[in-house]
Formats: C-alpha cells, structure tokens, sequence
C-alpha cells in the first residue's frame, strides 16, 4: 500500500481545519491545532490519492489508512516550515533578478491552468443550477396541465364537433404527458453528468492553484527554488483533480484573457505576474477578497429574503383558493409553486454559504485591522508573511466549507427524486380533479336525497291529515244517517231485484207449458213466432 508524503518543499504551514472529518477531492478536513493568526486551517493531500476516492463518498479502509499514515506527518512537517518560514531570518538565495521583469513560464502555466479550472467549474455551476431550474419548472407545469386538463377534457358531449375547446383539451393532454417524460430525461442526463459533484472538484483545484500562485509571489519570492516547487504542486493538483473526477480529465479550451480577472483600469487590480510586496498583497488580495465576500454576502441575503417572501406568499394563496369550493383545484399549483421554491432554497444552501462567507469576512477583517494597525517600520517580511499565511489559509478554509456544504446539499437533493415528483404531482392532481367532481355529485345526490326525503315526510303528513279529516267526517252524526239511508236503498233494491227476476222466471216457465208443442225452426210460421214474443214479460224501465 503506498503511503501518502507531504511536500518536503511546502512552505506555508499548511495545518488542518478544525471542522468535522469528511472527504474531498483534495484531502481530510479534521481536527487539529489552529493557525494562530486565523483559527482557520486546512490540510490538503500534496500526492495522488488512492484510485477508491471519490466526492461525496465515505472513507474506505484502504483511504483510512491513508489517513493513519499521512495525517501525523503533514501536521508536524507543516508546523515545522512554517515556523521556519515566517520567524527564521532570510537566508534563502535570491532568485534571478530578471525573473520577476518578465512573465515567467511557470507562472504561465500556473495561470492558465487556474483559469481552465475556473472556467469549467463556472460553466459547470451553470448548467447545473439551469437543469435544476428546468426540473422545478416542469412540475409546476405538470400540475398546471393536470388541472386544465380536467376543466378541458378531451371528449365534451355539449361541445360540437371541432369545437376549439375539444382541440384545446387535446393539446393539453398531450403536454401533460410529454412534460414527465422531458422531467425524466433531463434528470437521467443531469444525474449522469453532474452526480459526482463534478464542478466542485474543479473549484478546488482552481483555488487551490490560485493559493500556490500567491505563495510563489511572496512568500517563496526569494528562494531559488519556488519554481521547481509550483511546478511540482501544479503536478499533484492536476493529479488530485483527475482522481477525484474518476478518471477523466478534459476541459474546454479557455480563450480570455490571463490572468482572468485582471482590469487594466483598476490600480488595485493584480497583473498577476510581478513579485507582490506587503502593501501590494494587502491591497491585490487581501482588500479585494474581502470587499468581494461581503459583497456576496449581501447578493445572497436579499436572495434568501426573496424566496422566503415568494414561499410565504404562494403559501398564503393556497389558503385563500382553499376557501372558495370553486378554487380549491388551484391549490395543487400553488403547493407545486411552494414546493419548488423550497427544494431551490434547499439546493442553494444559502444560510450556510452566508454563514461560511461571514467567517470569512470576520477573518479577513482581523487580518486588515492588524496590518493597518502595524506601523511603516513595523510592517517587517516577518508580517508580511503572516499576513500572506493568515489570509490564505482563511480562504482555502473557506473553499473547503464551501464545497462541503454544497456536497452536502447534493447529497440531500436527488434529481431522479425530483423527476419522479412530476410524476407523482400529476396524479395527485388528477386525484384531486376526481376527488373535487366526487364530491360536487356526492353533494348533489345528498341535496337530492334530503329534498326527497322531506317531500316524502310532507307528503305522509298531508296524507295522514286527510285521512284523519275523512275519518273525522265519516264518524258525525250526518254522515252515519246518509250511509244508513244509502243502506236501505240498497236493501229495497235487492228485493225489487228479486222480485223481478221471480216474476220473469215464471213468465218464462208458462210461455214454455203452453208452446210446448210448438217447434221453432226455419219452417215455423210468422203467426206462431209473433204468438210468441208477445206472450214475452215487459220492464217498466225505460229504453234509450
């Protein structure tokens, strides 16, 4: 197993941050004994680190013993140089004079290596963030087309053939299905892109060439070595970035100018070439990084308060829509509205990153208050090289921090997460659609069934009054005594029925005696047959 060496040429005490154990692309953050000058110190790893390493991982054995066998060497060796640099008097042997009148090749390099690395992390950052935008984006209009889709249904039986309220129903159907699909495959392509945190890494190694160069301008400005030094750091921090990456290392060519941030119309600007004295470094480095960070901490402040406000706001619009029957659809969008504004505030990170920076800005400001404090004849390359030594190492503490608090927001937010959440807005959507036109017709058959109900119970009252009223009536004394008239009518009738029916009965019998020897048929004589009918018994009732 091969061990892990410090740098036996490093000159700037590189210690270990005080913050809880975790890896990156370029060491182990752990406790140790703080710098003095800043409380804030980190120990990057100066040689290639075992192939297993990866961002956002968890220590395998064989990285634990990398850790055993390194840890203990780098803080003692570190110490040692430190102490030695910035106290022991300068005895080192002045580089060549020419060196600092001219660009010097390494420098070159040094620089145009900081600035493809800093170019392909911004861009990086940028795709990742846009991506990330696109995703929220996409489940608010998922929601949105779920809810339209069930106001604009496909198949209308009211609306004609044709009608644009059919086209419109089609075409947000067709939308509804095609934004999951867009959602999943923008996720598949981020997740394989950006899962590893892969602008991250590059950040590092840009800051952590950047820290070098500033190094090689002072506090290595006289030895004779410096340039075999850089070259030899800017060797391990290219290795460090190609294993943290697993293996790949390409860049987009960066054509700007160099160094990239340097304004030639800004006399505090640093060409980024020329040895650097203490009050050049004060106001090229130290100045400038603290007027940008409490700069950013202001940007980021008034970004936090925005989405808190936006939150709040969508918030209390779901509320609103909630108390109207007829809104209550439009609460899944402004849940989806709010849940995206929170999973973008989760992604930023932003209490953390203001945090970190006031850190920095905190530092900084101790570092700027001793320095003017100092008088001319006090301002000795003893504190010079404090002042480079405090300010750099608060500023890889602060890269450290940075990209361990954006690991950490990585690690909480899932793309695929996100991208299965379009799917799964959808149909709660969809549910809530269905659930919302339930419960209109279960309202609707309730209403019917109660109306029914106390018609049915006025109808069986109406009934019972009548028939209580009818009963009453047929009970008095008037009624009693027409229904007993009516019954001896009935019984006369019954008798005169009888009566007749007797009588008739025996005429019948007598015609039957007295034409017995007469036969009827078609040769009986009309005489006979008128004999006969009139011997017929007549009614009294009369015809017609």
């Amino acid at each position: 197993m091969t061990r892990l060496q410090a740098s036996p040429s490093l000159p700037t005490g590189h210690c270990c941050l005080p913050y809880p154990e975790k890896w990156y692309g370029y060491g182990r953050l752990h406790p140790s004994r703080s710098s003095p000058a800043t409380n804030l110190s980190i120990s990057p790893a100066h040689t290639s680190l075992p192939t297993s390493a990866r961002m956002n991982g968890v220590p395998s054995l064989e990285r634990m013993s990398h850790i055993v066998h390194f840890a203990p060497t780098c803080q003692w060796r570190n110490k040692m140089q430190t102490d030695n640099i910035i106290s022991a008097p300068n005895t080192e042997e002045p580089a060549m004079e020419n060196e600092s009148r001219k660009n010097s090749p390494i420098l070159d390099l040094a620089w145009s290596q900081y600035a493809d690395l800093n170019a392909s992390s911004s861009r990086g950052t940028r795709v990742h963030y846009t991506i990330r935008r696109w995703i929220a984006l996409l489940g608010v209009l998922a929601t949105l087309f779920a809810i339209l889709s069930q106001l604009y249904p496909r198949e209308n039986p009211d609306a004609p053939e044709g009608s644009w309220k059919l086209v419109l129903g089609l075409v947000i159907r067709i939308l509804l299905v095609a934004t999951p699909l867009v959602a999943s495959a923008i996720a598949y392509v981020a997740m394989r892109k950006f899962s590893n945190g892969s602008w991250l890494v590059k950040r590092a190694g840009a800051e952590e060439v950047l820290k070098e160069i500033y190094y090689y301008r002072t506090v290595l400005q006289k030895n004779k070595n410096r340039r075999r030094y850089l070259e030899k750091r800017l060797n391990e921090i290219q290795r460090q970035v190609y294993i943290s990456l697993g293996g790949e290392y390409s860049f987009e060519g960066y054509n700007g100018p160099i160094p990239p941030h340097y304004n030639p119309n800004d006399p505090n600007s640093d060409p980024g070439f020329d040895d650097l004295t203490g009050e050049q470094y004060f106001k090229r480095r130290l100045e400038e990084q603290l007027s940008w960070h409490n700069r950013r901490i202001n940007q980021y402040q008034v970004e936090r308060d925005r989405i808190q406000w936006i939150i709040i706001g969508f918030g209390v619009l779901g509320a609103l829509l909630a108390a109207f029957d007829e809104s209550t659809v439009w609460v899944a969008l402004t849940a989806s509205i709010t849940a995206a504004y929170v999973g973008w505030q989760e992604l930023r990170n932003l209490d953390a990153i203001i945090k970190n920076y006031s850190k920095v800005v905190l530092e900084l400001k101790i570092l700027y208050n001793h320095w003017i404090n100092l008088e001319p004849e006090e301002r000795t390359t003893a504190e010079f090289y404090k002042m480079v030594h405090g300010c750099e190492q608060v500023l890889w503490a602060q890269n450290t921090e940075y990209i361990k608090s954006m690991q950490e927001a990585l690690k909480d937010s899932d793309l695929e997460e996100e991208a299965s959440l379009v799917n799964r807005v959808i149909r709660e959507s969809v549910d809530s659609a269905r659930r919302t036109k339930q419960a209109m017709h279960d309202t609707i058959v309730e209403g019917t069934r109660v109306t029914l109900e106390h018609a049915e119970e006025q109808v069986g009252e109406t009934f019972q009054a009548a028939w209580g009223s009818l009963a009453e009536e047929a009970s008095s004394e008037l009624v009693q005594q027409e229904l007993a008239a009516m019954r001896e009518a009935a019984a006369e009738w019954v008798e005169n029925a009888v009566e007749k029916a007797s009588d008739f009965a025996s005429s019948l019998e007598q015609i039957a005696k007295e034409f017995s020897n007469v036969e009827v048929g078609r040769d009986t004589a009309k005489e006979e047959l008128n004999a006969i009918l009139s011997r017929y018994p007549k009614t009294s009732e009369v015809k017609g």
